[in-house]
C-alpha cells in the first residue's frame, strides 16, 4: 500500500509479537498509517489469525498494514523503514530468562535499540514509545511498592533480559536528551492472544503442562491495555516519563489453576524455595552437562518465589485509566488459547 508524499506512517517494529500486532491493529482502528517491521521469515499467517480475536474485519485491517523486512543490524534497512515515518513503537525484543540466549538478547534489545535511534536521527520521526518491562525495577518505594522512582540498581543480581531491557533503556534517555521526543512503558507480564510459542504467549502452553508452581506471585496486564495506553501517551505527547503497566499482583497459584482448570488438568502442587535451590545446587554441579539446569539460578529462582507489589497509580492518575481485571483477561485469552489447541 502506497503512501501519499505528505501522509506519514507510524512505525511498529516487532510487529509480529504479541503486543507489537495489537499496537498496530488498534492504530489501524483509528485510521492510522501504519509500517510493520518484520523478519524475512515472519509467520504473517499467525498474525491475522489472531486478528480474529480482536476484531470482526480481521482481514480489512490485516490489508492494510505496509509490511517492511528489516535488519537491525543493518543501519541502511533502518534507514529505509524509518522514510516518511513521523512516530515509532518499538517493540521488537528479545525475551529469555535463559542464560544460553544473553548475547543474542543484549544484541537484540541493546544494540538493536542503538542502531533503530541513530537511523532516527536527522529522520522525521518526531515521536519514540519503547516498550521496557518491570524487570528493571529494583526496591520499593515508602509504601513498600514498586513505581517508576525504583530505578534499575547495578549492584544486585539481575537476569541478562532485565540488564538488555535497562541499557537499552539508557539509549532512550541519551536520545530524550539530544532532543527526541520519548516515552517509556514498563509493562508486566503481559497477557495477550496468538503467538503461542513465544514470549509471553508460552504462558498458557507451559502452566497447562506443568503441575508445579511456586508460592510467589506475579503482576499481569492485558495486552490491550498496553496498547491502548501506549497510544494515548503519545497522542497526548506525554514525554520523558516513564510509566509501570500493571493491573493486579496474583498469587502464581492461582494462575496456574485458573490455566489447568481450563484445560481439565489436575490443580497444581507447590514447590518450596529449599527444593528450587536444591536444583540451583544442581546447576552449579551439572549445569555445562544437563542444559535445563540452568534455568535454576539464583535471579530466577528470586524472581518466582517472591511476591510482587508493583504499583499503577502513576498511570491511574495520568490517563483516569481503569485496567481490565485479570480474571476477564485471563478468560478471554485462555479461550482462544484452547479454541487453537
Amino acid at each position: 500500500m502506497e503512501a501519499h508524499p505528505q501522509e506519514k506512517y507510524i512505525l511498529v517494529t516487532g510487529a509480529t509479537g504479541i503486543l507489537g500486532r495489537v499496537i498496530v491493529l488498534e492504530l489501524l482502528k483509528q485510521g492510522r498509517k501504519v509500517r510493520a517491521t518484520k523478519r524475512p521469515n515472519s509467520d504473517l499467517k499467525d498474525v491475522l489469525h489472531s486478528y480474529k480475536f480482536y476484531t470482526d474485519q480481521p482481514d480489512f485491517y490485516f490489508n492494510q498494514i505496509e509490511w517492511i523486512n528489516t535488519d537491525f543490524d543493518d543501519i541502511f534497512s533502518l534507514e529505509k523503514a524509518v522514510e516518511n515515518v513521523s512516530e515509532i513503537y518499538h517493540c521488537a525484543a528479545k525475551v529469555s530468562f535463559h542464560p544460553k540466549d544473553r548475547d543474542m538478547m543484549y544484541k537484540t534489545n541493546i544494540e538493536g535499540t542503538k542502531n533503530l535511534l541513530y537511523a532516527v536521527q536527522d529522520s522525521s520521526v518526531e515521536k519514540f514509545c519503547f516498550i521496557s518491562s518491570v524487570a528493571v525495577l529494583d526496591g520499593f518505594n515508602d509504601e513498600k511498592l514498586q513505581d517508576e522512582t525504583c530505578d534499575f540498581n547495578s549492584k544486585l543480581d539481575h537476569s541478562a533480559y532485565a540488564k538488555s531491557k535497562h541499557f537499552s533503556e539508557m539509549e532512550i534517555w541519551r536520545a530524550a536528551a539530544e532532543g527526541l521526543n520519548v516515552v517509556i512503558v514498563n509493562p508486566s507480564i503481559i497477557i495477550g492472544s496468538g503467538n503461542w510459542s513465544s514470549s509471553s504467549g508460552e504462558m498458557f502452553g507451559q502452566l497447562a503442562k506443568s503441575g508445579f508452581s511456586t508460592d510467589g506471585s506475579s503482576g499481569y496486564v492485558d495486552v490491550r491495555d498496553v496498547a491502548k495506553i501506549s497510544i494515548q501517551l503519545m497522542d497526548s505527547n506525554i514525554f520523558d516519563q516513564r510509566f509501570v503497566l500493571n493491573s493486579e499482583n496474583i498469587k502464581n497459584e492461582i494462575i496456574a489453576n485458573k490455566v489447568r482448570t481450563a484445560v481439565g488438568k489436575s490443580p497444581v502442587k507447590i514447590i518450596s524455595k529449599s527444593v528450587l535451590n536444591i536444583g540451583r545446587t544442581l546447576n552449579t554441579i551439572f549445569g555445562w552437562l544437563i542444559p535445563s539446569l540452568r534455568m535454576a539460578n539464583k535471579v530466577n529462582i528470586e524472581a518466582i518465589t517472591s511476591e510482587s507489589k508493583l504499583s499503577n497509580q502513576k498511570i491511574k492518575k495520568q490517563l483516569n485509566f481503569d485496567f481490565m481485571p485479570v480474571s476477564e483477561s485471563f478468560d478471554f485469552h485462555l479461550k482462544n488459547y484452547i479454541l487453537d489447541k
